[in-house]
């Protein structure tokens, strides 16, 4: 299915029954990603699984922004009616769930971000060269995407009211130390890591990370499994 808003339009698709969530992929991925998350979720929610702006059927684009991608999610949630959906971001999802809960207080009833960070340095050192490397020969947008953005404070986390459940991999590429900071500065937010996982092991194509989110959203499941 596609939504249109101004100038763009986002493809996405609409399985299960119960409370609703929003699933989002990461840089250069779709919602495929979640095919098999989303197969063990649909039975507790009603699971969106969108492509973002630029990617898999969505509207191509030019140039990426953080910015953007969380406009375009705000505008997905308000045009179809979802009332305080959860979210669970990964990666580059991630980022956007937490713009949306920094930007949008009461639009989200809860937060799920795995592998999130909130400025390049956040991504360890060695990863970072690697993106570097490769955004010299390819120009990607998407990669240039990740190499200047976010910019996203520790007081802007502080300013998350959402409850907010953070994971990540013991082998993340993004630094134990940034995931940290995250947790720390949004008030009283969750951290979960996820032993001898990578930033995406435990996601991509995994139902791991349902088994996280229904654990974490059970009452909400609770309720659905009950009505």
């Amino acid at each position: 299915m596609f939504i249109e808003s101004d100038d763009i339009r986002l493809f996405y698709e609409k399985t299960g029954d119960g409370p609703p969530l929003i699933m989002l992929h990461g840089n250069g991925e779709t919602h495929h990603i979640f095919d098999e998350a989303a197969g063990a979720l649909r039975s507790h929610f009603t699971v969106y699984t969108v492509d973002t702006r630029g990617h898999g059927l969505s509207f191509p684009v030019l140039e990426y922004h953080y910015d953007d991608m969380a406009q375009d999610i705000y505008r997905f949630i308000t045009q179809l009616g979802i009332k305080k959906p959860l979210l669970y971001g990964f990666s580059d999802g991630g980022i956007v769930g937490l713009l949306l809960a920094i930007r949008y207080p009461g639009l989200l009833s809860q937060l799920a971000a795995s592998g999130a960070n909130t400025e390049p340095a956040g991504i360890k050192k060695s990863w970072l060269l690697l993106f570097r490397l490769i955004y010299a020969v390819s120009r990607s947008p998407q990669m240039k995407l990740m190499l200047s953005e976010p910019h996203i404070t520790a007081d802007d986390l502080r300013t998350i009211s959402t409850p907010t459940l953070l994971t990540a991999g013991s082998r993340d590429m993004i630094s134990d130390a940034h995931t940290r900071m995250i947790h720390e500065s949004i008030p009283g937010s969750e951290l979960i890591v996820v032993r001898g996982a990578t930033h995406s092991s435990y996601i991509v194509h995994s139902k791991e990370i349902a088994k996280l989110l229904i654990d974490r959203f059970k009452e909400q499941a609770s309720s659905s499994s009950r009505s």
